[in-house]
Protein backbone atom coordinates (compact mmCIF):
# COMPACT_ATOMS: atom_id res chain seq x y z
CA UNK A 1 0.00 0.00 0.00
CA UNK A 2 1.22 3.28 -0.72
CA UNK A 3 1.39 5.73 1.65
CA UNK A 4 -0.79 8.84 1.85
CA UNK A 5 1.62 11.95 2.49
CA UNK A 6 -0.79 14.57 3.85
CA UNK A 7 1.00 18.01 3.91
CA UNK A 8 0.25 20.74 6.28
CA UNK A 9 -0.40 24.31 5.44
CA UNK A 10 2.19 26.50 6.09
CA UNK A 11 1.51 29.53 8.98
CA UNK A 12 1.57 32.61 7.75
CA UNK A 13 4.30 34.80 8.51
CA UNK A 14 2.82 37.50 11.02
CA UNK A 15 3.67 41.34 8.90
CA UNK A 16 6.92 42.73 10.17
CA UNK A 17 7.22 46.21 11.57
CA UNK A 18 8.59 47.37 8.43
CA UNK A 19 5.85 46.27 6.72
CA UNK A 20 3.01 48.96 8.37
CA UNK A 21 5.24 51.61 8.13
CA UNK A 22 5.85 50.76 4.29
CA UNK A 23 1.87 50.69 3.92
CA UNK A 24 1.47 53.89 5.84
CA UNK A 25 4.30 55.81 3.90
CA UNK A 26 3.02 54.59 0.61
CA UNK A 27 -0.64 55.41 1.31
CA UNK A 28 0.27 59.26 2.28
CA UNK A 29 2.19 59.55 -0.91
CA UNK A 30 -0.76 58.29 -2.86
CA UNK A 31 -3.06 60.75 -1.05
CA UNK A 32 -0.35 63.60 -1.84
CA UNK A 33 -0.38 62.25 -5.34
CA UNK A 34 -4.16 62.56 -5.61
CA UNK A 35 -4.39 66.54 -4.56
CA UNK A 36 -0.35 67.08 -6.35
CA UNK A 37 -1.68 70.47 -5.82
CA UNK A 38 -0.86 70.98 -2.61
CA UNK A 39 3.06 70.12 -3.43
CA UNK A 40 2.99 72.21 -6.12
CA UNK A 41 1.56 75.51 -3.93
CA UNK A 42 3.97 74.97 -1.59
CA UNK A 43 6.80 75.09 -4.30
CA UNK A 44 5.15 77.85 -5.77
CA UNK A 45 4.72 79.90 -2.67
CA UNK A 46 8.39 79.14 -1.81
CA UNK A 47 9.64 80.40 -5.71
CA UNK A 48 7.68 83.60 -4.89
CA UNK A 49 8.80 84.26 -1.68
CA UNK A 50 12.38 84.04 -2.56
CA UNK A 51 11.95 86.33 -6.09
CA UNK A 52 9.98 89.26 -4.11
CA UNK A 53 12.57 89.87 -2.68
CA UNK A 54 15.45 90.78 -4.78
CA UNK A 55 12.47 92.92 -6.41
CA UNK A 56 11.67 94.28 -3.46
CA UNK A 57 15.12 95.49 -2.27
CA UNK A 58 16.95 96.75 -5.50
CA UNK A 59 19.86 95.11 -7.07
CA UNK A 60 22.86 95.80 -4.61
CA UNK A 61 25.00 92.54 -4.41
CA UNK A 62 26.23 93.28 -1.45
CA UNK A 63 22.73 93.42 0.29
CA UNK A 64 21.50 90.69 -2.17
CA UNK A 65 24.24 88.13 -1.08
CA UNK A 66 23.82 89.24 2.75
CA UNK A 67 19.82 88.23 3.15
CA UNK A 68 19.70 85.20 0.72
CA UNK A 69 20.48 82.57 3.58
CA UNK A 70 17.59 84.11 5.68
CA UNK A 71 15.37 84.68 2.69
CA UNK A 72 15.67 80.90 1.82
CA UNK A 73 15.58 79.63 4.85
CA UNK A 74 12.05 81.80 5.64
CA UNK A 75 10.47 80.81 2.91
CA UNK A 76 11.33 77.57 3.22
CA UNK A 77 9.91 77.24 6.42
CA UNK A 78 6.81 79.02 5.91
CA UNK A 79 6.41 76.74 2.58
CA UNK A 80 6.65 73.37 4.40
CA UNK A 81 4.31 74.43 7.00
CA UNK A 82 1.28 75.10 4.27
CA UNK A 83 0.79 70.91 4.57
CA UNK A 84 1.60 70.53 8.01
CA UNK A 85 -2.23 70.70 9.23
CA UNK A 86 -3.16 68.17 7.14
CA UNK A 87 -0.61 65.28 8.14
CA UNK A 88 -3.12 63.92 10.78
CA UNK A 89 -6.33 66.00 10.50
CA UNK A 90 -7.50 63.62 7.07
CA UNK A 91 -6.33 60.63 9.21
CA UNK A 92 -8.97 61.67 12.05
CA UNK A 93 -11.91 62.58 10.44
CA UNK A 94 -11.65 59.23 8.41
CA UNK A 95 -11.11 57.17 11.47
CA UNK A 96 -7.99 55.96 9.93
CA UNK A 97 -6.02 57.90 12.95
CA UNK A 98 -8.00 55.17 15.44
CA UNK A 99 -6.89 52.13 13.34
CA UNK A 100 -3.12 53.54 13.48
CA UNK A 101 -3.38 53.67 17.75
CA UNK A 102 -4.87 49.93 17.17
CA UNK A 103 -2.07 48.73 14.99
CA UNK A 104 0.32 45.88 16.09
CA UNK A 105 3.08 48.49 14.75
CA UNK A 106 4.08 50.70 17.11
CA UNK A 107 2.61 54.34 16.41
CA UNK A 108 5.53 56.05 16.74
CA UNK A 109 7.04 54.14 13.55
CA UNK A 110 3.75 54.92 11.89
CA UNK A 111 4.74 58.58 12.80
CA UNK A 112 8.22 58.45 11.55
CA UNK A 113 6.57 57.24 8.14
CA UNK A 114 3.77 60.01 8.07
CA UNK A 115 6.66 62.59 8.89
CA UNK A 116 9.02 60.99 6.19
CA UNK A 117 6.42 60.81 3.39
CA UNK A 118 5.86 64.48 4.35
CA UNK A 119 9.10 65.77 4.10
CA UNK A 120 9.56 63.66 0.46
CA UNK A 121 6.77 65.82 -1.18
CA UNK A 122 7.93 69.07 0.26
CA UNK A 123 10.58 69.79 1.91
CA UNK A 124 13.19 67.85 -0.50
CA UNK A 125 10.84 69.48 -3.53
CA UNK A 126 12.33 72.76 -1.47
CA UNK A 127 16.19 71.91 -0.93
CA UNK A 128 15.98 70.37 -5.09
CA UNK A 129 14.42 74.06 -5.84
CA UNK A 130 16.76 76.28 -4.15
CA UNK A 131 20.09 76.18 -6.07
CA UNK A 132 18.37 77.85 -9.18
CA UNK A 133 16.21 80.61 -6.92
CA UNK A 134 19.30 81.04 -5.15
CA UNK A 135 21.25 82.61 -8.46
CA UNK A 136 18.69 85.57 -8.29
CA UNK A 137 20.93 86.42 -5.06
CA UNK A 138 24.51 86.68 -6.46
CA UNK A 139 25.77 83.73 -3.95
CA UNK A 140 28.61 82.17 -5.12
CA UNK A 141 28.78 78.05 -6.52
CA UNK A 142 30.35 77.45 -2.90
CA UNK A 143 27.65 79.32 -0.73
CA UNK A 144 24.90 77.73 -3.46
CA UNK A 145 25.88 74.31 -2.73
CA UNK A 146 25.74 74.55 1.40
CA UNK A 147 22.44 76.38 1.15
CA UNK A 148 21.20 73.21 -0.70
CA UNK A 149 22.77 70.79 1.63
CA UNK A 150 21.55 72.39 4.74
CA UNK A 151 18.22 72.31 3.35
CA UNK A 152 18.43 68.70 3.14
CA UNK A 153 19.61 68.35 6.41
CA UNK A 154 17.42 71.27 8.06
CA UNK A 155 13.87 70.69 5.91
CA UNK A 156 13.58 66.66 7.73
CA UNK A 157 13.35 68.54 11.09
CA UNK A 158 10.52 71.15 10.22
CA UNK A 159 8.66 67.69 9.25
CA UNK A 160 9.46 66.07 12.53
CA UNK A 161 9.20 68.94 14.93
CA UNK A 162 6.32 70.28 12.75
CA UNK A 163 4.82 66.66 13.02
CA UNK A 164 4.75 67.36 16.86
CA UNK A 165 2.80 70.37 16.02
CA UNK A 166 0.16 68.65 14.03
CA UNK A 167 -0.21 66.10 16.59
CA UNK A 168 -0.93 68.16 19.13
CA UNK A 169 -3.80 70.42 16.88
CA UNK A 170 -5.88 67.45 15.47
CA UNK A 171 -9.70 68.00 15.94
CA UNK A 172 -8.99 71.58 17.29
CA UNK A 173 -10.96 74.16 15.39
CA UNK A 174 -8.23 76.84 13.49
CA UNK A 175 -5.58 74.56 13.85
CA UNK A 176 -3.36 76.26 11.62
CA UNK A 177 -2.90 79.30 13.00
CA UNK A 178 -2.43 77.71 16.61
CA UNK A 179 -0.01 75.09 14.65
CA UNK A 180 2.01 78.35 13.57
CA UNK A 181 2.08 79.42 17.16
CA UNK A 182 3.24 75.99 18.15
CA UNK A 183 6.02 75.66 15.73
CA UNK A 184 7.82 78.64 14.88
CA UNK A 185 9.46 79.10 18.46
CA UNK A 186 10.57 75.62 18.21
CA UNK A 187 12.30 75.72 15.02
CA UNK A 188 14.45 79.23 14.91
CA UNK A 189 17.55 77.07 15.89
CA UNK A 190 17.06 74.91 12.63
CA UNK A 191 16.88 78.43 11.06
CA UNK A 192 20.05 80.24 12.53
CA UNK A 193 22.27 77.07 12.03
CA UNK A 194 21.18 76.37 8.27
CA UNK A 195 21.55 80.47 7.72
CA UNK A 196 24.59 80.81 9.93
CA UNK A 197 26.25 77.78 7.51
CA UNK A 198 25.84 79.95 4.06
CA UNK A 199 26.87 82.86 5.38
CA UNK A 200 30.24 81.44 7.24
CA UNK A 201 30.63 79.89 3.56
CA UNK A 202 30.59 83.86 2.34
CA UNK A 203 32.61 84.66 4.78
CA UNK A 204 35.08 82.33 4.03
CA UNK A 205 34.65 80.97 7.91
CA UNK A 206 33.57 77.67 6.63
CA UNK A 207 30.42 75.73 7.42
CA UNK A 208 31.24 72.58 9.22
CA UNK A 209 30.12 73.68 12.76
CA UNK A 210 26.94 74.81 11.68
CA UNK A 211 26.12 71.44 9.03
CA UNK A 212 27.65 69.71 12.09
CA UNK A 213 25.18 70.97 14.82
CA UNK A 214 22.47 70.52 12.00
CA UNK A 215 23.11 66.87 11.90
CA UNK A 216 23.14 66.20 15.34
CA UNK A 217 19.81 67.91 16.02
CA UNK A 218 18.71 65.87 12.95
CA UNK A 219 19.22 62.54 15.11
CA UNK A 220 17.89 63.74 18.45
CA UNK A 221 14.88 64.92 15.82
CA UNK A 222 14.46 61.45 14.39
CA UNK A 223 14.95 59.31 17.92
CA UNK A 224 12.11 62.09 20.00
CA UNK A 225 10.16 63.70 17.61
CA UNK A 226 8.07 60.80 17.08
CA UNK A 227 7.57 59.46 20.39
CA UNK A 228 6.39 63.58 21.17
CA UNK A 229 4.14 62.71 18.30
CA UNK A 230 2.70 60.05 19.52
CA UNK A 231 2.32 60.64 22.48
CA UNK A 232 0.35 63.75 21.76
CA UNK A 233 -1.63 61.81 19.71
CA UNK A 234 -2.55 59.23 22.05
CA UNK A 235 -3.95 62.41 24.29
CA UNK A 236 -5.63 64.13 21.25
CA UNK A 237 -7.75 61.18 20.54
CA UNK A 238 -8.57 60.63 24.25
Amino acid sequence: MSAIVLTLPTPARPPGLLHGMRCVFVRDLRGVLRRRTDAVAALVFFAIVVSLFPLGVGADPALLRTMAPGVVWVAALLASMLSLARLFADDHQDGTLEQLLLSSTPLPLLVLSKMAAHWLTSGLLLALASPLLALQFDLSGGAIAVLAGSLLIGTPMLSLIGGIGAALVVGVRGAGVLLSLLVLPLVMPVLIFGAGAVGATEAGLGSGAHLSLLGAMLALALVLAPLAAAAALRISIE
